[in-house]
């Protein structure tokens, strides 16, 4: 039995995909000793999901574990409206609306529908600077696209010789000092 990809995984692995294998590698320590300032408050703007005091609605299900079995997919929501069917997925700050965004809360989307929820908007809210970013529903398209990343996920080796570097993403990545294909004078 194949394992289930961490929907959250999918923008890291759009980023670059040697940075999951790296968090994963950290996975037992404190996380203090490796993120950076962009991490941290991250993980600031998710507190008040993860501990599910954003709200006191009983229609606002918020930190809420979803998966599907058609996707092979596990992940949590940030906040999904039953009764306005609204998938809402938390960002500190959203400079560009990058893929990786996109087909995380598309994988979400999916896993709502499959567990017979009716989502009927979906949008990604910038915490930093109060905007909303409304995405539309997922086309047949671009679920072939998350469908083609999650194979590719699969199929993933760290020694996989068709791995492109991205200097730009190398210099923002906080596990450039221990990856091999970083070199710091570039």
């Amino acid at each position: 039995m194949e394992e289930n990809i961490i929907i959250s995984n999918i923008n890291d692995f759009l980023f670059c995909p040697r940075s999951i294998y790296f968090h994963n590698l950290y996975s037992g320590y404190d996380e203090h000793t490796y993120h950076g300032f962009s991490q941290v408050q991250g993980m600031i703007s998710h507190k008040s999901i993860d501990e599910k005091k954003y709200t006191t609605r009983k229609s606002v299900l918020q930190g809420m574990d979803v998966y599907s079995e058609e996707l092979g997919v596990v992940g949590k929501i940030d906040l999904f409206d039953q009764n306005n069917g609204i998938l809402t997925e938390r960002k500190h700050k959203i400079k560009n609306t990058y893929e990786g965004y996109l087909l995380q809360i598309y994988a979400q989307y999916f896993c709502l529908k499959e567990m017979g929820f009716s989502v009927k908007k979906i949008r990604l809210y910038s915490i930093s600077d109060n905007k909303i970013h409304n995405v539309s529903i997922p086309s047949p398209d671009q679920k072939e696209r998350l469908l083609e990343v999650l194979s590719q996920m699969r199929k993933f080796r760290l020694d996989d010789d068709s791995f492109y570097q991205n200097i730009n993403k190398c210099m923002k990545c906080i596990y450039r000092q221990l990856c091999d294909y970083y070199d710091e004078q570039t």
